[in-house]
């Protein structure tokens, strides 16, 4: 660690949001299909997904699974902001942040924000994922 990051404590401040699948609206049933996590200090901003189709099914057996995993890989595009992001890409990793856990009424849906302490970023986004999706 270096004493750039973190000013000798080691932890900086990040923020994260789930990323849910509610597959109808009217019934307002969720699964936890991925995290975003937005680090400003490190300049770190990533998403992870991971969608469980047995459970997808089970809150609607219609669901449009191929539409919901293209909805959360481009979450993940979003945050690398690579080509195929659309104009969001652009935008520095902050705005892009604050654009996906905007509240939207689609399938896939931003939880509320939390915040948090990490000397490890993507360590910490592997550990949300883990918790509260998989």
């Amino acid at each position: 660690m270096s004493a750039a990051h973190g000013a000798g404590h080691g932890r900086d401040v990040f923020e994260y949001a789930l990323l849910r699948v509610v597959p109808q609206m009217e019934r307002g049933e969720c699964i936890n299909a991925g995290v975003v996590l937005y680090c400003r200090a490190r300049s770190f901003l990533a998403a992870r997904t991971h969608l469980d189709a047995g459970r997808l099914r089970a809150l609607d057996p219609a669901a449009d699974e191929r539409g919901v995993r293209a909805a959360l890989h481009a979450a993940e595009c979003v945050c690398a902001g690579g080509t195929g992001a659309g104009p969001a890409a652009q935008d520095d990793a902050g705005r892009r942040f604050r654009w996906l856990v905007a509240p939207r009424s689609t399938v896939v849906q931003p939880g509320p924000v939390h915040t948090g302490l990490t000397a490890d970023p993507d360590g910490e986004l592997e550990r949300l994922l883990r918790v509260l999706v998989r």
